[in-house]
């Protein structure tokens, strides 16, 4: 048996705005090697591309005005990928001894955003333009999600349901100073003003960095908050409980947050470790094996 990444993500404008100003990303990471000239037969060589090693899953939710917050969100995707992509092809496998080299590159990836949605928005009418951006990067076994603002990552693994990221609003750092009580702060209009985002007039970002060990069975979220507003974490771990797959999960998710008023965007991407067997090298759509270690 092999074990695979199974996922999927969607995202929804919901039932009031407009427009979508949220961006999501699910990115399969592969090694690849295309000989041009050798002098050894071709035949002996030959083209080839590696398995998936590690994936991407970046949720971004932006601020700053109708078309200025879909700009922004699209740029830190952008980004992101584009920064893993070029500078980061070492990183494709978990590597023991360069956990630390490798939290630093990520750091610096989401502040290469800041800098690129800054930029952005100096030349143009959206000077305040931002986004928050939670993205998870999974070298099987280790998970490491990056954050900053106040869309989420939540880990579920046996029936417990835990949020990994801490929201950057003036709220919570209300409550977890002992200035609003949990009930306070989740009415509070200080739980729309962020404290740390990319851009949104700011001259840095301070992202958060987590990690954990993955085990067989574990399943990740990523959400904006035009999920988490709507529902309580207890609703959405028994969605996900109930749900066959993640592009069910993903589409009862967006359902439940439309159906409690869907006031905001909403985006959820889903992603479970799952047993299967390899007796295809192409997996399904959706699904990409994982390297043993």
């Amino acid at each position: 048996m092999a074990i695979v990444l199974e996922y999927a993500g969607k995202t929804d404008t919901g039932r009031v705005r407009k427009n979508n100003e949220d961006q999501f990303l699910i990115a399969d990471l592969t090694k690849q090697l295309h000989v041009a000239q050798s002098s050894l037969n071709s035949t002996m060589l030959g083209d080839w591309t590696a398995s998936s090693t590690g994936h991407l899953l970046v949720v971004a939710d932006g601020m700053g005005g109708i078309a200025g917050g879909e700009i922004a969100s699209g740029l830190a995707v952008e980004t992101i990928s584009w920064y893993v992509a070029r500078t980061m092809p070492w990183f494709y496998r978990y590597q023991d001894g360069r956990e630390k080299e490798l939290e630093a590159e990520l750091v610096h990836a989401v502040k290469t955003c800041q800098q690129t949605v800054a930029d952005a928005a100096a030349g143009s009418s959206f000077n305040r333009m931002g986004t928050t951006l939670t993205m998870a990067y999974l070298l099987w076994p280790r998970l490491y999600v990056v954050h900053a603002g106040d869309s989420r990552c939540y880990l579920h693994r046996e029936r417990k349901f835990v949020r990994m990221t801490k929201d950057h609003t003036i709220a919570q750092k209300a409550l977890d100073e002992g200035i609003l009580t949990p009930e306070q702060a989740k009415s509070s209009a200080l739980g729309n003003t962020l404290w740390n985002c990319i851009g949104g007039g700011t001259e840095g970002v301070s992202p958060d960095v987590y990690h954990a060990t993955l085990r067989h069975g574990d399943e990740l979220l990523l959400c904006t908050d035009g999920l988490t507003r709507k529902l309580a974490d207890a609703a959405i771990c028994d969605i996900l409980d109930r749900s066959a797959t993640p592009q069910i999960a993903c589409d009862a998710l967006v359902a439940a947050a439309n159906q409690a008023g869907g006031e905001d965007n909403i985006t959820a991407i889903v992603a479970r470790l799952l047993p299967i067997a390899q007796n295809d090298a192409t997996p399904p759509d959706g699904v990409a094996f994982l390297p043993r270690v």
